[in-house]
């Protein structure tokens, strides 16, 4: 197949042969777990990285798994008779699943197992050879290609906060990943895409896994939706990269620089139910003479606070040679390949980009008067999934809003589950130099505090009040205890806001 070749792609409304096409892929195996126990675990990671070599020396038996393995993730024709035992094929090449030349079947998309969070056996349908990652690229560059799982799509399904919805939203909803996931939480999911296909193939991954149907929808950003929509949940893993021109749907925004991602997350406001969490991946640049943090802050909508993380920045040459190797430009002649590449520096330089940050935002509609508005850089590695983290840094986030100073000392407090305390100073020294809370859950923080901070937060069982906590510090360290009361509840704050401490409610 040429690179600007895509297939027709299954029927989308032939249920029954979709079901049956489930059951043998179940029956056989082919599920996250049957691949693991065939490929082991080297195999099996590197066909998460889009490396099939691994993956072809681990199937060269005959069993209907190892066919199915072959036809489906490294799209090799098989022989009829080798899997006619297990799956409908004449009725899934009536149906479009697969294609014959005499003795010999092939898929005419790449379907893959995925495990869902609580065992459930999904599958998640994308155009052939369009894995994300490898080291060749996409290996297409047409421009309705859509592609299956990676990094970026199960990050923002680890961070999505999971609560029981009546609606949920998936913007850009590429081969349907993030609706897979909703419909497990959500009464109604409505999935968008500029790209018809895209609609096409994620109402192939749901039938495929067994859920619900989606309300699928194309068009732009919120232009598919009523005037009078709004949702409980949104998320959205955009295309979200910065370049010239939109020669890829599935990754280019279109709109000049990181314009879409604002667009996306400016006009999520006035889409969100009062409670309802819109979740983003977002690129963002940095500009000479302007602080990003306030360029993430202008984007925030009235109305809602906010939560944004920098996990990486990249400078612009950097983030050019990523992407150009996504495409496989580099692969091109070296002249057009240094033609794309200029054309990328050209653009940066214009709007005088010096780098590209990337990461999360989280939005949550409150209607709060004075919005909480969180920008930070944390590159640092995290514990997925974290939908249940970021769902309780905004509840803190609440607490904290509704609690003065005066009534954080009245207040009780418990230390979070696995916080370790690290001393650190020159060795044989009486004191250390500083004091570090640690985390080993969720976001894994660490932060520095003093002497009084470290044993009030020891202490923290939910039993004491703050305020009487301090007063005992206060007489064990012979300090004036309205002074201590006085200077400690900023401490205070900033170990609930980072999630070392929890409020204790009655």
């Amino acid at each position: 197949m040429s690179e600007a070749t895509l297939l027709p792609l299954p029927s989308s409304e032939d249920a029954d042969v979709t079901a049956r096409l489930r059951e043998g892929l179940l029956a056989a195996s082919f599920t996250a777990d049957g691949l693991l126990d065939l490929l082991g675990a080297p195999a099996y990671a590197a066909l998460a990285r889009s490396e099939t070599v691994p993956a072809l020396r681990a199937t060269r038996g005959d069993t209907p798994l190892e066919a199915l393995v072959r036809l489906f993730l490294l799209q090799r024709p098989v022989l009829h008779a080798r899997v006619a035992d297990v799956l409908p094929v004449d009725a899934c090449v009536a149906s479009g699943w697969l294609t014959r030349a005499g003795d010999e079947i092939a898929a005419t998309v790449d379907v893959r197992p995925y495990g869902g969070p609580d065992g459930e056996d999904w599958f998640v349908v994308s155009d052939l050879g369009c894995a994300v990652g490898g080291a060749g690229g996409i290996g297409k560059r047409d421009e309705a290609v859509v592609l299956g799982v990676g990094g970026a799509s199960t990050t923002l399904a680890g961070i999505t906060v999971r609560t029981p919805v009546a609606s949920a939203l998936d913007l850009g909803t590429g081969s349907g990943i993030q609706a897979l996931h909703a419909a497990r939480h959500a009464t109604r999911v409505t999935a968008t895409d500029l790209n018809p296909r895209a609609l096409h193939i994620t109402a192939l991954t749901l039938a495929l896994s067994g859920v619900p149907a989606a309300d699928l929808r194309a068009g732009s950003l919120y232009e598919p939706l009523r005037d009078d929509e709004s949702y409980d949940l949104i998320v959205s893993n955009p295309p979200f990269v910065i370049s010239p021109g939109a020669r890829l749907t599935y990754r280019d925004g279109g709109m000049g620089g990181d314009d879409l991602c604002r667009a996306l997350v400016q006009g999520a406001g006035e889409r969100l139910a009062d409670g309802g969490y819109a979740q983003f991946l977002a690129n963002w640049q940095h500009v000479e003479g302007e602080d990003w943090q306030d360029r993430l802050r202008s984007w925030v909508p009235r109305g809602c606070d906010a939560w944004v993380v920098q996990r990486e920045v990249q400078d612009v040459t950097q983030y050019a040679e990523l992407w150009l190797r996504d495409a496989g430009d580099h692969r091109d002649d070296p002249a057009a390949y240094q033609a794309r590449y200029d054309a990328w520096l050209d653009e940066f330089e214009a709007r005088k980009v010096k780098a590209v940050g990337f990461g999360w935002i989280t939005l949550r509609r409150t209607g709060a008067a004075e919005p909480s508005v969180t920008v930070e850089e944390w590159p640092h590695s995290v514990e997925q999934p974290l939908g249940d983290a970021i769902r309780a840094h905004f509840e803190r986030v609440d607490y904290l809003r509704d609690h003065d100073d005066a009534a954080l000392l009245t207040a009780h407090f418990r230390l979070a589950s696995e916080v370790v305390q690290e001393q650190v100073g020159l060795p044989g020294a009486d004191d250390p130099e500083h004091v570090v809370l640690r985390q080993h859950r969720g976001m894994r923080r660490a932060t520095k505090v003093d002497t009084v901070g470290a044993g009030f937060a020891g202490v923290c069982d939910g039993s004491l009040s703050a305020g009487v906590i301090l007063d005992a510090i206060a007489q064990l360290v012979g300090e004036d205890p309205v002074v201590l009361r006085d200077r400690t509840p900023a401490q205070i704050r900033l170990l609930v806001e980072q999630g070392f401490l929890e409020p204790v409610t009655a």
